[in-house]
């Protein structure tokens, strides 16, 4: 499968952060897994090294929007760039290039990610698929979306998200996921 990874660009190659990233990179491609990712820093850049340090393949979706705001280029662990104008086309390249997905921890683009990916299941566009969410930060912040907003999140709406404690939870989830 494709396995989009979503995450923050803000861990370094120096913390705990990047680590766990990097052992998600080798642990999906021990599975056969190829990883898809934004292609950049931080996340991306550790999920991308370590499917490459166990001798996977990657690919990165870049953009010029974010090279224009951040003085950036695809990691050195890319090995096919997918570039794209726009953030959105970007955006919309990670989801529909996948066939299963994971979120890092992260920020509003990873959370923007989560919620464009979630909502195209939920009205059918994009065939449902295992949408990950790593970490107590998502758990707790979708736990309180839930309970303030319960008048407008169907409990089947919510079955699309599934929801780990670490990367190798995520990828027992990821292997044991059925349609």
């Amino acid at each position: 499968m494709n396995v989009s990874v979503f995450g923050g660009a803000q861990p370094r190659p120096d913390s705990p952060e990047y680590a766990e990233a990097r052992l998600l990179g080798g642990l999906l491609v021990q599975r056969g897994h190829t990883v898809l990712t934004g292609g950049y820093i931080g996340v991306m850049e550790a999920v991308s090294r370590g499917a490459s340090e166990a001798g996977g393949y990657v690919i990165g979706v870049t953009c010029e929007d974010i090279e224009a705001w951040r003085k950036v280029k695809a990691n050195a662990w890319v090995k096919e760039e997918w570039r794209k104008k726009t953030l959105l086309e970007r955006m919309l390249a990670i989801i529909e290039g996948c066939d299963a997905a994971i979120a890092m921890p992260g920020g509003l683009g990873t959370l923007a990610e989560i919620s464009v990916m979630w909502n195209l299941m939920v009205v059918d566009s994009l065939p449902r698929r295992p949408l990950i969410l790593v970490g107590q930060g998502w758990k707790s912040t979708l736990d309180q979306f839930f309970t303030s907003f319960e008048n407008y999140m169907p409990m089947r709406q919510r079955d699309d998200l599934m929801f780990a404690e670490d990367v190798q939870g995520a990828v027992e989830k990821l292997e044991g996921w059925k349609v």
